[in-house]
């Protein structure tokens, strides 16, 4: 993704650094893709929009008939402000979780909403709220692989969905308490090669026409997320095609093992959104530190943005390209740690999952330059925190017109203090 310096300039000048930008036009491709992907009968695309969910992406998502997984009471009420609508049949917004906290089973009783159960209990929480309507139960099959070891989404160390061994039981537990099953969810993550997603879809189709004779009312099958997106080399991408006729192949296969039409679900998040955004930050000093018997010294570009606003790399070791603005096709000329400003000795960019220093080649750049984190539309404002008291960055959004609008302004103080209270509790 490119954009005029100039512009990038500006747009700094006007609304200050750090701050996001998003592409409308790479999220359109993007949604063109899953839409490609999802164009076989009987095939649905959602968006997982813990990744991303500002309004103005989710709209994108409702004008392409993309429907939508929310992990929270407010991501539901967020989807429906967005246009999405309410209701189970069909299920265009369905909630995915564990655990029902705040809100969650006050909006999915009022709204109608599908709920997609990922341990046994939340059964009993919801027929002792008085809830008869249909589930989705989202299963662990014991295998499955996340984006990174730390996001471990399918096997004995995985959080996540009712173990396969017990989907059985717990679906029968569900009928006793009057609710019909009529979804089976897993989500068995991106992997880091496209044939183990392929390998592990094939797998889990299977895994799931396994219980076919156990489960009459079932409608529909999610496959989950997981197309991966490669954030070292933005021109090799997942091959497309052969995605399709696997998703083509997995219904159809399910379709012969259950014996009737059913829905095959894909939720991508990650895919949709990752190389739409980039986070601009603007270098405020150079300065090095030198090699003793402690360890190797390092050049340090220090920069206003933080893991406040991306907090992947920290927390995950992940990588993201850096570009410097008005310099994207120079000559690397030097190797640069690039750091934040919080109190915290790992707000790094440039980082590895050992928590090893690992600095970049740039070009050459001074204080006051612009620097561009790139595809940081997938968990990155969406992961953004307040840590240390500081606002959010603002979010704009270039139209392919080349008109920008703000789509969200930088918080303020009194926006971090409008919670706070002193009220009498006993």
């Amino acid at each position: 993704m490119y954009h005029d310096p100039d512009l990038i300039r500006s747009l700094a000048e006007k609304v200050g650094t750090p701050f996001w930008i998003y592409d409308a036009s790479v999220i359109r491709k993007r949604i063109a893709d899953i839409r490609h992907l999802t164009s076989g009968e009987g095939l649905q695309a959602r968006f997982a929009m813990k990744s991303c969910p500002a309004t103005r992406v989710l709209q994108e998502m409702n004008a392409a008939g993309i429907w939508i997984d929310a992990v929270s009471g407010n991501e539901v009420l967020r989807a429906l402000g967005a246009g999405h609508t309410p209701g189970n049949r069909p299920p265009v917004v369905c909630f995915t979780a564990d655990v029902f906290r705040d809100n969650a089973l006050e909006v999915v009783l009022k709204h109608g909403i599908l709920p997609n159960i990922g341990s046994p209990g939340m059964l009993a929480e919801l027929a002792k709220a008085g809830y008869t309507g249909p589930v989705s139960l989202r299963v662990n099959p014991g295998f499955g692989h996340g984006h990174v070891n730390a996001c471990d989404t399918g096997g004995p160390s995985s959080k996540h969905g009712i173990w396969h061994e017990d989907l059985l039981a717990t679906a029968g537990a569900a009928r006793q308490m009057g609710m019909e099953v009529v979804m089976l969810h897993a989500h068995i993550g991106s992997g880091p090669q496209f044939q183990e997603l392929h390998d592990n879809l094939e797998r889990l189709a299977g895994v799931f026409g396994g219980w076919a004779g156990d489960l009459p009312g079932l409608e529909a099958v999610s496959l989950g997320g997981g197309i991966p997106h490669n954030y070292r080399d933005p021109s090799s991408q997942i091959p497309l095609e052969p995605l399709r006729e696997l998703f083509v192949r997995c219904r159809e296969r399910l379709v012969q093992a259950f014996g009737k039409p059913l829905r095959v679900e894909i939720e991508p998040g990650r895919y949709y959104v990752a190389p739409s955004c980039s986070l601009i930050t603007r270098v405020t000093d150079l300065k090095s530190t030198q090699t003793n018997e402690k360890g190797q010294g390092a050049r340090f570009a220090m920069v206003d943005a933080g893991f406040v606003d991306l907090v992947r790399p920290a927390m995950y070791g992940s990588f993201h390209r850096i570009e410097v603005v008005g310099r994207e096709s120079a000559p690397s000329e030097q190797n640069v740690v690039v750091a934040g400003p919080l109190c915290e000795s790992g707000d790094i960019f440039t980082r590895d999952d050992a928590e090893l220093l690992v600095p970049r080649a740039l070009p050459a750049f001074a204080a006051g330059d612009l620097l561009r984190i790139c595809d940081a539309g997938a968990y990155g404002y969406a992961m953004s925190s307040n840590y240390n008291s500081v606002g959010r960055a603002p979010q704009l959004w270039l139209e392919e017109d080349g008109r920008v609008e703000l789509i969200s302004r930088r918080e303020t103080l009194e926006d971090l203090l409008r919670a706070e209270t002193r009220e009498p509790v006993v």
